[in-house]
């Protein structure tokens, strides 16, 4: 979603979040809950689970949550901590601060998005 923001909004966006340390078993989401949070994983491990199962693996770089910025739904799946970790935390609040403050934000998160979504509509087509 973020991937056609410039260097400079990404730090504008990094200023907005809450840097938290996180212990090994901490669920971060649960799936089902609702959900008003983005999470950036700056070092350690997460397990993304889907009705029990594992279905991911989340590390040092990867991002979730992102579409509960966008809207309030429930999460599509539990994340747990499998090591000691820092993420970067981003709410509604503060991503809808930023969205009114940067002009062209907006237009680039949706291309950002469109991106995504023509990759997955690509591989499902696969």
């Amino acid at each position: 979603m973020f991937s056609a923001l410039s260097r400079k909004e990404l730090v504008l966006l990094g200023k907005r979040a809450e840097d938290l340390d996180v212990d090994p078993g901490r669920v971060l989401v649960n799936e089902g809950a609702t959900g008003s949070e983005f999470f950036v994983v700056v070092s350690g491990t997460a397990k993304v689970m889907r009705r029990g199962r594992k279905v991911a693996t989340v590390g040092p770089g990867d991002a979730f949550g992102e579409l509960a910025l966008l809207v309030t739904a429930p999460r599509n799946a539990t994340v747990v901590a499998v090591t000691p970790m820092e993420v970067l935390v981003i709410g509604q609040r503060e991503f809808r601060a930023l969205l009114d403050e940067v002009p062209g934000f907006s237009r680039k998160l949706l291309t950002g998005m469109a991106t995504r979504l023509r990759a997955a509509d690509t591989k499902s087509v696969q």
